[in-house]
């Protein structure tokens, strides 16, 4: 079987890379991915040399390239990660979001369409989505499979319309696709924009922590491994057509998974317990800032047997020991030397 991964050198795309690689040797797997600021080949250096790898540097906007690529390997099947996802740079650039989320979206699925158009049988196109898409909930309640979409930031409204395209390409056109919704990801190679790693930056440096607002925003945490754990049991197991909610249980306001953070922190760097909280500084709120969001995984826990593998604590301290472990990988990133990676290793 030959699969497309785009994304796969992102956070939590090069996770399921390496799932796949390692896990189905008989798998021939294409990383296609643009290497923006978020795509690290770093991630991957681990498997980087296995014979069922293969790695593409591409954008799924091009739509010419994405035609030609497809033509070209004659993929089996997609699993589609790439996507730019920092709701802070889709309020201030969301034309970009529209061009790789949506455009991008259409471009893969148009490509995948020409090329399984006389035999679609054992093909899929599996894509890669975020619980931002239904919105903001209030203090009780959880999404579903059958919550409204309500997309509040331009970057999950741009999610939120390449779902509608992928069903549409499933009613209009046959197209086997599936879906999966995810909470927020936790764990290893998470780039320092996303609160958890900058705040691990941070704290080590004794830099400020800023939490937006006073903290009360509630996300449901995922790590990033059981994520991948799920994605490879939705891609074997799951129903063409249908869509699986994938969360991690694990609900915590900002300010007290932070105030987690900072004393876990402290134990690893033996500091005296509290120093880290005094790090903490609320600022200005996020526009369009959503108040909680909260996943309902009973679905791919009752059809597919899926279950997160760590709590939350136990996730986090990973993560932490992780960073502290890797400070090559993450000095290599905060400096930017990271996105010469490329050219010393595939440009010799």
């Amino acid at each position: 079987m030959k699969i497309l991964i785009t994304g796969g050198a992102g956070f939590i795309g090069s996770h399921v890379v390496r799932l796949f690689v390692t896990k189905y040797p008989h798998y021939q797997v294409f990383n296609l991915d643009k290497l923006t600021y978020a795509g690290n080949l770093e991630n991957l250096a681990d498997i980087e040399d296995l014979p069922n790898y293969v790695f593409l540097k591409g954008d799924i906007a091009d739509e010419t390239y994405i035609q030609e690529t497809f033509k070209q390997y004659q993929f089996d099947a997609v699993i589609h990660l790439a996507a730019e996802s920092h709701v802070d740079r889709s309020i201030t650039d969301p034309m970009a979001f529209v061009k790789t989320n949506v455009l991008g979206t259409v471009n893969l699925l148009n490509a995948a369409r020409n090329l399984w158009k006389d035999n679609a049988e054992n093909k899929q196109f599996y894509h890669i989505s975020t619980d931002e898409v239904y919105g903001s909930l209030g203090a009780e309640g959880l999404f579903t499979e059958q919550t409204c979409y309500d997309p509040h930031s331009p970057y999950s409204a741009s999610k939120a319309s390449s779902d509608h395209f992928v069903r549409a390409y499933y009613d209009t056109y046959g197209l086997p696709i599936k879906i999966s919704n995810c909470s927020n990801n936790y764990g290893p190679y998470h780039f320092p924009e996303k609160l958890i790693p900058l705040a691990i930056n941070n704290i080590k440096n004794l830099k400020p922590v800023p939490i937006y607002g006073k903290g009360e925003n509630v996300r449901d945490w995922l790590f990033v491994k059981d994520h991948a754990a799920a994605i490879d049991l939705v891609f074997h197991k799951g129903r063409v057509g249908d869509t699986y909610n994938i969360g991690g249980k694990n609900e915590w306001k900002n300010i007290d998974l932070i105030r987690l953070l900072c004393d876990i922190m402290d134990e690893k760097l033996n500091r005296e317990k509290g120093t880290s909280r005094q790090l903490i500084t609320f600022v200005t709120d996020r526009a369009g800032h959503d108040l909680r969001y909260a996943i309902d995984a009973s679905k791919i826990t009752h059809e597919l047997g899926w279950q997160p593998s760590v709590s939350f604590e136990e996730g986090l301290r990973q993560t932490v020991a992780w960073y502290l472990e890797n400070p090559e990988w993450l000095n290599h990133v905060t400096s930017g030397s990271y996105q010469t990676y490329y050219e010393q290793q595939y440009n010799r």
